[in-house]
């Protein structure tokens, strides 16, 4: 049951994406932003735990959970370090995925032949 409830709240996320692509003017970039500063300001307001428990994996899609774990970054190092937590709490927090990414996308592109779309 876990695993069609994730499935569905998943896809709803996705749902909600997908329409944000095709009925408004914003670019994927600026979506890709929209849905990490979502999960930032539902992490600062308390909702994005309660989400999550609900949802399970569907709604730690990566640039919701992405937005959380920046959020929990920078308030565990605010309580540590004053103000300049500000500045290092995400980075701290989120290194381990970003360095993945990178890492694993450069990868990628020496085994495949990326090609940009041409319109």
């Amino acid at each position: 049951m876990e695993f069609i409830k994730a499935f569905i709240i998943g896809g709803i996320i996705c749902a909600l994406v997908q329409i944000l692509m095709e009925k408004t003017k914003l670019m994927p970039g600026r979506i890709m932003v929209l849905l990490v500063c979502t999960g930032v300001v539902l992490g600062a307001v308390g909702l994005y735990q309660p989400f999550l428990d609900f949802a399970g994996a569907g709604a730690s899609v990566p640039l919701l959970g992405f937005g959380n774990v920046l959020w929990k970054g920078v308030r565990e190092a605010v309580d540590n370090k004053g103000i300049l937590g500000l500045f290092t709490g995400g980075f701290t927090a989120s290194a381990a995925g970003i360095s993945s990414a990178l890492i694993f996308g450069y990868i990628a592109s020496l085994i495949f032949n990326p090609k940009m779309k041409k319109k």
